[in-house]
C-alpha cells in the first residue's frame, strides 16, 4: 500500500519571484499559480485588467476551498468579477471583497503581485 504524503500549504511568497509576462496574461483574465516553497506550497491567482494586476490566494473565505475547478477559470462570463464555482461567492477584482454569496462582508487574502519591467512578480 502506498503512503500519501500530506504537503504543507503555506499563505504568503517571497518578494521578487518573476511568475509570467504581463503579455502572457488575457486582458481582462486570470491564471493560476502554484509554489513550492521549501517542503511547502503555494496556491494563488493573478488577475489582469489592463496594466494592472491583483493577486488574491487561491482559497474562498466561505469554506476554504478553492475557488475554481477549473485551470485558470477565475471570472465570470462577463470578466468582471472573480467567482467561487462551488457557492457562488463572487467578489470585486480590484480588492477581493465579497459583494454576492454566502460570505458577505469577507473578503480574498491579498497576494502582493506588481508589474516589474513586462514582468509580473511577486511583492
Amino acid at each position: 500500500m502506498s503512503e500519501t504524503t500530506v504537503r504543507e500549504r503555506v499563505w504568503q511568497t517571497p518578494a521578487g519571484v518573476r511568475l509570467c509576462l504581463l503579455s502572457d496574461l488575457a486582458d481582462p483574465g486570470a491564471r493560476n499559480f502554484v509554489l513550492q516553497i521549501g517542503e511547502a506550497f503555494f496556491h494563488g491567482f493573478v488577475v489582469r485588467r489592463g496594466e494592472v494586476v491583483h493577486g488574491y490566494v487561491d482559497r474562498c473565505p466561505h469554506a476554504g476551498l478553492p475557488l475554481s475547478r477549473k485551470l485558470d477559470d477565475y471570472l465570470t462570463e462577463k470578466k468582471d468579477l472573480i467567482s467561487c464555482v462551488w457557492h457562488g461567492a463572487l467578489f470585486r477584482i480590484d480588492d477581493g471583497a465579497c459583494v454576492g454569496g454566502p460570505c458577505s462582508g469577507a473578503s480574498l487574502t491579498p497576494w502582493p503581485v506588481r508589474v516589474d519591467d513586462g514582468w509580473v512578480k511577486t511583492a
